[in-house]
């Protein structure tokens, strides 16, 4: 595809879509509750935030160039401020945060911190 907004798009929609699966069938094989823990949620937060933040960044490319590294940083800051706001203090209610909630919300956005970084990085160094 000749627009990396869209490839990054379908990219990041395909992937979290097969690791919401994945995460689906570990959760039963392991007789977890499957949608519990915002599991649903974090998912559909975590792909809407890459996909704005690559966005933006791709918007801004030619006007902020040197710019773009700080830009992707501070939409990392912007992910841990949804967590702390949606998540956090759902998780917190008991007292404690177990491993489930915490996979429910690491695993979506570490996937989506990898695929956000490497596709940033190879549009990036083809700007140059």
């Amino acid at each position: 595809m000749s627009n990396p907004f869209l490839s990054f798009t379908i990219k990041a929609l395909f992937a979290l879509a097969i690791a919401f699966g994945i995460h689906l069938a570990a959760l039963n094989f392991f007789n977890q509750p499957l949608f519990e823990n915002g599991i649903v949620l974090s998912y559909v937060v975590n792909l809407v935030l890459i996909v704005v933040i690559f966005g933006v960044l791709y918007l801004l490319k030619n006007k902020y160039k040197g710019q773009l590294g700080f830009l992707f940083l501070a939409g990392s800051v912007l992910k841990f401020a949804v967590f702390f706001v949606l998540f956090y203090p759902f998780y917190k209610l008991d007292g404690a945060i177990t491993k489930l909630e915490f996979a429910a919300f690491f695993i979506p956005y570490t996937i989506g911190l990898v695929l956000e970084s490497v596709s940033l990085s190879k549009w990036l160094n083809k700007l140059d």
